[in-house]
């Protein structure tokens, strides 16, 4: 059944325009470091002030949950630290993202971020 899996991934991310995708290992190590990450910016206090983020943080069962998760992200860390070092801290997690999603799921350089 593994093998299964692996052979929709592929497909789909070919269907993407991401041909090769990452290896199940690596995209398996990348998925916890970003999941720690984003907790970590959380801290301690933000993990108890915001326990609905956290919970969905932990459990996401994928990097695309992880990625669709920035926003929530975003706004708890806004409302304890200011947009501007919320912006920061998350533009720092989206780069751990690269290489890990679909080529469709990418961020883009904004026209209105000049």
């Amino acid at each position: 059944m593994r093998w299964f899996k692996g052979s929709i991934r592929s497909s789909i991310y070919g269907l993407l325009g991401n041909p090769a995708g990452p290896s199940d290992s690596s995209l398996e190590t990348g998925t916890e470091d970003i999941r720690e990450a984003m907790l970590t910016l959380l801290g301690d206090a933000g993990m108890k002030q915001f326990p609905n983020v956290t919970r969905r943080i932990r459990y996401a069962n994928d990097v695309q949950a992880l990625w669709y998760l920035r926003g929530d992200l975003m706004a708890a860390l806004a409302s304890t630290q200011g947009e501007a070092a919320a912006r920061e801290k998350v533009s720092h997690i989206t780069e751990m993202f690269h290489g890990l999603l679909p080529g469709s799921l990418n961020s883009r350089p904004s026209p209105l971020m000049g």
